[in-house]
């Protein structure tokens, strides 16, 4: 199992072989005999390259997980504690990343400083499994239930621009009147062209005419602070901006209070290794009250 994960990761027979100090035909000799017990083909052979089967990336996901942990088992027995050690894959959207979850992470390798973290952040929904992510911060509905998730907190929304912006442009006194205004908007599939506010007692969804799209919270909420336009984003994402006055709440009285939830998403193992188990304890503990 180490020699087949060792060759997907070195890309090569050799190249693994040249790590493991073996020859090229006994790493092949033990790939060919880990396919044949397992009836199933793993790599896709060619002069050029080797490529994973659908088989051999599951296979590979698997092996690697089981060797990580078997690793943090064998440390901690070793050293006599069950101290958490290895990598963790994190995924979490641009926003949440960058101004909820970066200014924790020194405290968590303070208390944890054998856990290394692999941090992406993306706005686009990833697929957890191919991407061998071992927790994910998600904003908003679950649609994945082949996945664990475990609820952070929640966070309301809120309507707003600079006040340069304003300033050039005047100010919404009530929702119908965006229309005169520069809004921004995302720009892929599975964002929505309205925003909800509650009007004469019940929350309607404003059609919104985006004059500038982008595809990242960030960039948007970089749009607002430039005076580009008005925006809807989540308060984790603008509260500090908020309370520093770069950026202004607008239409609060329309608020209708709605709000997004937030989860860490991990896959569901009758094993779950140490170093995700108090992340995972370590985000809850942390978030949920920056959220409040």
């Amino acid at each position: 199992m180490a020699v087949f994960v060792r060759v997907v990761e070195d890309g090569s027979f050799s190249a693994a072989a040249k790590t493991l100090d073996m020859s090229p035909s006994a790493v092949s000799k033990l790939v060919t005999r880990l396919e044949e017990r397992l009836g199933a083909v793993l790599f896709l052979r060619s002069t050029r390259e080797l490529t994973l089967t659908t088989e051999g990336e599951d296979f590979y996901d698997s092996a690697r997980r089981i060797l990580e942990d078997l690793e943090e088992a064998e440390q901690s027995v070793g050293s006599g504690s069950l101290e958490p050690s290895g990598l963790l894959r994190v995924n979490t959207s641009i926003p949440f990343g960058t101004h909820q979850l970066i200014p924790l992470l020194r405290e968590f390798r303070e208390r944890y400083p054998k856990v290394q973290i692999d941090l992406s952040l993306t706005d686009q929904v990833v697929d957890l499994t191919r991407e061998r992510v071992d927790v994910a911060v998600r904003v908003g509905k679950l649609a994945d239930a082949s996945f664990k998730a475990r609820a952070l907190g929640r966070s309301h929304y809120a309507v707003v621009a600079s006040p340069d912006y304003l300033k050039r442009y005047g100010v919404p006194d009530r929702p119908d009147q965006l229309s005169d205004h520069v809004c921004l908007g995302f720009n892929f599939k599975r964002s929505v062209s309205q925003w909800p506010f509650l009007m004469d007692g019940q929350v309607t969804a404003l059609p919104i005419n985006a004059g500038v799209f982008t595809n990242n919270g960030e960039t948007m909420l970089d749009l607002v602070l430039h005076g580009v336009g008005i925006a809807r984003l989540g308060r984790f994402h603008v509260e500090r901006f908020l309370q520093s006055g770069q950026v202004v709440e607008l239409l609060g009285q329309f608020n209708p209070g709605d709000v997004e939830e937030l989860h860490a998403v991990f896959p569901i193992k009758r094993h779950m290794s140490r170093r995700v188990r108090v992340f995972i304890d370590f985000l809850a503990e942390r978030v949920g009250p920056n959220l409040r």
